[in-house]
């Protein structure tokens, strides 16, 4: 019994023509190429062919009846299926206006009547060779643009992922408001800004009052939650998305205000002050109040090319110093005593 396989035809090859003559000539040469070889008599007819199963190529002829080999090829190339299967014309019309006219409906090739056969074989290798190469071509720009895709989308994931190990990184374990490090990466980042705009930076320093004391009598975990809400309400009195407070200390927060003049920042270090005193944290240790209250530094300066950021927060930190001397459960503010230019001023 033989069991080779049969050998594989070398494409799929559709010929049209209203000549029975010329079917079986193409038929006949192409079939001994080792082409698969499909014949129709009409234009309607190949158009059915093609929508039952689209071939590799098409010899088409161009005077037939009802439908000519223009209006079937321009059908064709209208369809998204068959739009791209190559037609070779196969006519008796030899004029230069019906090539024009054939390639002008999306011809590939034109072959005039009477043909030779290894005229005709070359065209079709071609053709199919031409084909061959563009789906070779369209299938690497397929794999291409799923690989740019995906490299795309692994690149997204890992700016994600960077994206929260930076705000990770930023952020107080304990308080989840920004931590030391994530303090003095926005605060000389607002520094260079408002020098760049000519525009005000305010800073404030803040310190809970006797905390120590708290945690000496209430234990740790009540100072921990303590911290957790004044940090929160902190938070939460902040309104402008660039405003941040951060952890500078173990019971310290800075609060940094792009674009703020001292007398708004006075107004949002007493805001402060009032929401921590609506907590009614008790706090039965303290000098100053029932509740546990924050002492308070506030500075502001328009930063220039001959001030350093440390200058601004070295003042605010001298005026926190001065809240606790004045019996703490207050604020104090200071300005660098420097020209600014004409227009200008810190408070406003």
């Amino acid at each position: 019994m033989n069991t080779s396989q049969p050998t594989p035809y070398k494409a799929d090859i559709l010929v049209v023509d209203d000549k029975p003559d010329n079917l079986r000539l193409l038929s006949t040469m192409l079939t001994e190429q080792g082409y698969k070889v499909r014949k129709v008599i009409s234009g309607e007819l190949a158009l059915k062919a093609c929508q039952i199963m689209p071939p590799d190529l098409i010899l088409l002829d161009i005077n037939m009846p009802n439908m000519n080999g223009y209006m079937v090829c321009q059908k064709l190339k209208s369809w998204k299926e068959t739009q791209d299967i190559p037609v070779i014309f196969i006519s008796a019309l030899d004029g230069v206006v019906d090539k024009v006219e054939a390639f002008a409906h999306g011809g590939a090739d034109y072959i005039t009547k009477p043909f030779e056969i290894q005229e005709v074989l070359a065209r079709v290798k071609n053709q199919l060779t031409i084909r061959e190469l563009q789906k070779k071509l369209q299938q690497q720009n397929y794999l291409l643009s799923q690989e740019i895709k995906e490299r795309q989308r692994a690149e997204a994931e890992l700016q994600k992922v960077n994206k929260e190990l930076h705000r990770l990184a930023s952020l107080d374990g304990l308080t989840q408001v920004g931590n030391r490090r994530c303090f003095d990466e926005n605060f000389n980042l607002e520094w260079r800004r408002m020098q760049r705009e000519k525009a005000p930076l305010s800073l404030i320093l803040c310190d809970v009052d006797y905390f120590k004391l708290y945690n000496d009598t209430y234990g740790h975990l009540a100072g921990d939650f303590c911290l957790k809400q004044i940090a929160q309400t902190i938070n939460d009195t902040l309104k402008r998305p660039a405003d941040l407070v951060a952890r500078y200390g173990g019971e310290e927060f800075a609060i940094i205000l792009p674009n703020t003049y001292l007398e708004g920042a006075i107004h949002i270090a007493e805001l402060v002050q009032q929401n921590i005193k609506n907590l009614k944290i008790v706090h039965g240790k303290s000098s100053v109040s029932e509740y546990v209250t924050l002492s308070m530094g506030v500075s502001c300066v328009i930063p220039q090319v001959n001030l350093a950021p440390n200058q601004l927060i070295d003042i605010t930190d001298e005026a926190l110093y001065a809240a606790k001397a004045q019996g703490r459960n207050c604020l104090v503010t200071k300005v660098l005593e420097i020209p600014v230019e004409k227009g200008e001023k810190l408070i406003n």
